[in-house]
């Protein structure tokens, strides 16, 4: 080794998780067609294991306590975007008072997509329904009216176009994990397919 010799020079900025690199523009990836949903027949339901019902309208989820949270977002196809700026309601609050034993939920969008998560990863402050971004209306592309914000899992599971949920006693799989997706999704262990 020639003296002096450093080694290759580390590139300075951000940690992202493996196999992720920085974007600054916001992709938009989406399995179907994007529904358009008439804020006033917008609705969320959540269901329990039992069939107990739930509901808010658009007016009623915005009456709701509001959060703002900012969080860096990952996406499967392997770019990140740190910072991004949201509001809605935690899903803490929409949990509130709900008599269940589920450990599963099971995300329904408008347009039919669904996506599974742990019960325990929609609470504590790690989930929310949001419907603004970056200050204004979310937009339809990315999910507007409303999606799920799950940001501790690739966006997959932050289900756009979002319409309710249904608590489950048992894990459900839902379109991307049947389709050969990782049941989880954990980007920092790079969990991107069945057997990662």
């Amino acid at each position: 080794m020639s003296p002096g010799f450093q080694g290759r020079p580390r590139a300075s900025g951000p940690e992202l998780p493996p196999g992720q690199y920085l974007t600054e523009d916001f992709p938009v990836l989406s399995a179907g067609p994007t529904p358009r949903v008439p804020l006033d027949t917008w609705e969320f339901v959540l269901s329990t294991e039992t069939g107990v019902e739930y509901r808010w309208t658009w007016d009623e989820m915005l009456g709701l306590p509001q959060e703002t949270p900012t969080v860096d977002i990952h996406c499967v196809t392997h770019w990140s975007k740190l910072g991004t700026s949201w509001q809605g309601v935690s899903l803490d609050t929409m949990l509130d008072g709900v008599d269940t034993s589920a450990r599963y939920a099971l995300a329904h969008s408008y347009g039919g997509y669904t996506t599974n998560l742990p019960l325990d990863d929609l609470r504590g402050g790690r989930a929310w329904v949001v419907h603004t971004y970056d200050g204004a209306p979310l937009p339809a592309e990315h999910g507007g009216p409303a999606r799920l914000l799950v940001p501790h899992l690739y966006f997959w599971k932050s289900a756009k176009w979002v319409r309710g949920m249904r608590l489950l006693v048992d894990d459900k799989p839902g379109f991307w994990e049947t389709a050969g997706y990782h049941d989880y999704g954990d980007p920092w262990r790079e969990q991107r397919y069945a057997g990662d």
